[in-house]
C-alpha cells in the first residue's frame, strides 16, 4: 500500500474541512481518531475518491484519486458507519454477488468467488439469510464480504463498532485483526486501535498527532480534555 496526500485540502462551501496536509500511508493498520467534526471521516474518504481534494492531490498505489476515480473506488474498499445502507440485495448470497455481476463475470466465477469469502468470514450459515434479520455484528461481516469479494487491496471502516454490543463487538474486532488486506479504520473505539501499527489523531480539520496508539491516543485525551 501506498498512499500518499500532497499538500491535500478540502472545503465545504467556502469552509475548511481538512486543512492542507502532505504525508504518506504504508502501514498495514492505520487507525484514525479525533472528536467529531475533526475532519477524520474527510480525510479517510479521500483515499478512494468518495470526496475529492479542493487543492492537492491524493494517490493511491500510483493512482490519482480524481483521474483514476473508478481504479482508486476498486483499490480501496469503504465501509460506511452504517453498513446497512451500502448492503442493496434482500438475501446475504445475492448482495455479495451483486459486485461481481456489476464487473461482467460469468456465473459459474460469481458463484465460486461468492462462496469462497462466505466461508472465509464464517457466514456460510447466512448465505440465504435475509438481510434485516442480522444482527450488528453479522451486517457488518456481510458488508465486509462484499466489499472485499471484489478483491481491493485496502479496506477502509467508518466507526466498525459503532452501537454494537460487547458480542458482536468482539466478533467484527476479531475480524477486522484477522485480515489480510491494509486496513484503515475511523474509530471513537480506542481500545480497538490500540495495536494498530501507525494512528493519526485529527482536530478542527489538522493533523495534530501521528505516531504509535498509544502516542496518538494520549494527544486525544488532552484534546478531548479527558
Amino acid at each position: 500500500m501506498d498512499i500518499r496526500f500532497a499538500s491535500a485540502s478540502v472545503s465545504f462551501a467556502g469552509r475548511a474541512a481538512l486543512q492542507p496536509l502532505t504525508l504518506s500511508l504504508t502501514e498495514r493498520r492505520i487507525g484514525i481518531i479525533g472528536l467529531n467534526g475533526s475532519g477524520k471521516t474527510t480525510f479517510a474518504r479521500l483515499i478512494n475518491g468518495l470526496v475529492k481534494p479542493t487543492a492537492g492531490q491524493v494517490t493511491v498505489n500510483g493512482l490519482d484519486t480524481v483521474r483514476d476515480e473508478s481504479a482508486t473506488l476498486a483499490a480501496a474498499g469503504f465501509i460506511f458507519q452504517n453498513p446497512q445502507h451500502q448492503i442493496i440485495m434482500p438475501i446475504v448470497h445475492e448482495d455479495i454477488a451483486f459486485g461481481l455481476k456489476n464487473r461482467g463475470l460469468k456465473a459459474d466465477e460469481i458463484e465460486r468467488r461468492t462462496v469462497t469469502v462466505l466461508e472465509r468470514f464464517g457466514i456460510t450459515h447466512l448465505a440465504r439469510r435475509r438481510v434485516h434479520e442480522l444482527s450488528g455484528g453479522e451486517t457488518q461481516l456481510v458488508a465486509i464480504a462484499s466489499v472485499l469479494v471484489t478483491g481491493p487491496g485496502i479496506l477502509i471502516l467508518d466507526e466498525p463498532t459503532n452501537q454494537l454490543d460487547l458480542k458482536n463487538r468482539r466478533l467484527v474486532e476479531s475480524t477486522i485483526g484477522g485480515l489480510d488486506e491494509h486496513t484503515i479504520v475511523i474509530s471513537h473505539d480506542l481500545p480497538l486501535i490500540e495495536r494498530f501499527d501507525r494512528v493519526l489523531l485529527f482536530h478542527e480539520g489538522r493533523l495534530v498527532a501521528d505516531g504509535t496508539a498509544e502516542e496518538s491516543i494520549r494527544a486525544y485525551h488532552q484534546v478531548a480534555g479527558c
